[in-house]
């Protein structure tokens, strides 16, 4: 499954072929083109996820013998263990709970944005959005559609990209020299040596970023196609978060060399990362030429977060819940699709664009299903990391609201860090928290006084918005001439039949 994933292709015409990085994750963020981007969308889903779809329900069947021979009912019920809490399902739960008001008033906005864009015919006011004209393959994060929804557009550009100037591996040394001045480790020699920062040439290569721990205590490694831009300087710091990681708790026995739960370390690369995103620091590295206390650069700059961690939020948390059911049998592999998109309409509010079947395997066009990597650890790392931001900006003696901290520099912040970070696994997650930031208990209250200037001002906007999507199974209609806008096609009457079909055999 895994081999399926890293070389799929779609092929736009004879002798061409697009891989999802970069050609088809580039067009998903910078293309308007309501068709193209429903070519690509289809194509890639089609492309990576059909291939699955005969090996999925074997696989589910052999990793729950191997967590069955552990002692657990079955896999979901093996990676839920991992947290240490009989109660986790209801607490996760809960949370997301916690966070939907804010994640429906971000879906209305940008809902009403996009119909400003495309039109009636494809996005009903009350009903879910299209997945692919949110920015990203899977619209788990929105920030790619940004300068379609910048409240005040006059206003400096947040998004960098054009100023960066950099190459990947100057990325990295940015992403350290913010380590280092926590008074955190420095990369061995080994990891410049040894990683894969760029897409090498004339091989195929799993492009989904990854951080590597050789458990040699000295080899760690990034895996990455890095691309120069504002999105993937964030990744590199998310990437560099793990190494820092494995270098904090390498004297630890192997057995603790991990996480205090697997969330923390999605956590930790991501709160540097709150850091870095803000003008302040952007300025302070020569990305953003002036920097100014101004309440619209504010609402522009929460907006831009909120388009990556708030719409992330119900993506984190449905994955899992589907591999839950499928692992539990809850989900058999006659409505493996059906519950996938079940599931991504209920809390994301969002549809496919075209018809799909149980002979699709949509969850398959995203990494971690073949890849078989837990997913429900970024749900809570995104809520852990706006507890720790607030509690290392309070060490770091930052002022103001906790959207504007940058901690760089601060060594007191670095020593809470570094105590989370060499523990491991060594002590109970709760006790680790507890610790660190004074509370053994994850909650949304940081994350939610993070982003209260973006809740009001959303909220005003949104008075004559219908919140959520009464119009559960809206499905949108296929453009007149699909695809004419993408240029050659292998075969244009083949495509134009697909339609029928709902779907695009020719791109497999």
């Amino acid at each position: 499954m895994d081999n399926i994933y890293s070389t799929a292709k779609v092929h736009p015409e004879p002798n061409i072929s697009w891989s999802l990085e970069p050609e088809l994750t580039d067009i998903m963020a910078t293309s308007r083109s309501y068709k193209r981007l429903l070519y690509v969308w289809e194509a890639w889903h089609n492309a990576s996820g059909v291939p699955l779809r005969d090996y999925y329900p074997r696989f589910v069947e052999l990793s729950n013998n191997a967590s069955q021979a552990d002692g657990f009912d079955d896999t979901g019920a093996d990676w839920r263990s991992w947290y240490e809490s009989t109660t986790f399902e209801k607490d996760i739960e809960d949370l997301y709970r916690t966070i939907e008001p804010l994640y429906q008033n971000l879906h209305a906005f940008v809902r009403r944005k996009l119909y400003n864009q495309y039109g009636p015919k494809y996005i009903n006011l009350k009903g879910p959005i299209p997945a692919h004209l949110l920015g990203n393959m899977w619209a788990q994060t929105w920030n790619n559609i940004y300068d379609m929804m910048i409240p005040f557009p006059d206003k400096p550009n947040l998004d960098v990209t054009d100023e960066m100037g950099y190459n990947a591996t100057h990325m990295f040394y940015v992403a350290e020299d913010f380590f280092t001045s926590l008074n955190l480790e420095k990369m061995p020699d080994e990891f410049w040596s040894g990683s894969m920062l760029v897409k090498p040439e004339g091989r195929e290569v799993v492009c989904h970023a990854s951080a590597w721990d050789f458990y040699n205590r000295n080899d760690f490694r990034i895996k990455q196609c890095t691309a120069v831009t504002m999105e993937q300087l964030f990744t590199v710091h998310h990437e560099m978060g793990h190494i820092q990681y494995y270098l904090q708790y390498k004297d630890q026995p192997v057995g603790f060399r991990r996480g205090a739960n697997p969330g923390f370390h999605e956590a930790i690369g991501d709160v540097l990362s709150l850091s870095v995103s803000t003008p302040k620091h952007l300025h302070a590295i020569k990305l953003l030429e002036t920097v100014t206390s101004d309440p619209e650069i504010d609402t522009n700059y929460l907006l831009k977060m909120a388009l990556e961690k708030i719409a992330f939020l119900p993506f984190g948390y449905l994955i899992d819940q589907w591999r839950w059911g499928v692992f539990s049998g809850n989900t058999p592999p006659e409505r493996y699709n059906a519950e996938w998109w079940y599931l991504r309409t209920k809390y994301q509010g969002i549809c496919p664009p075209t018809g799909r079947t149980e002979e699709h395997l949509d969850a398959g066009a995203k990494y971690h299903i073949p890849g078989n990597t837990p997913y429900i650890r970024y749900f809570v790392s995104f809520i852990l990391q706006f507890q720790l931001h607030e509690k290392l900006c309070m060490a770091a003696n930052q002022t103001g609201d906790l959207h504007t901290c940058d901690i760089y520099g601060s060594a007191e912040a670095g020593a809470i860090l570094k105590k989370i970070l060499q523990t491991g696994s060594s002590k109970p997650w709760p006790v680790v928290l507890q610790d660190a930031i004074g509370t053994d208990k994850m909650d949304a209250t940081s994350l939610m006084k993070y982003f209260e200037p973006i809740i009001k001002w959303l909220e005003k906007q949104n008075v004559n918005e219908t919140l959520g999507w009464p119009d559960f199974n809206w499905v949108p209609p296929i453009p007149e001439g699909y695809p004419e806008d993408i240029g050659k096609t292998v075969c244009p009457t083949m495509i134009l039949q697909a339609r029928s079909l709902q779907s695009l055999t020719v791109v497999l």
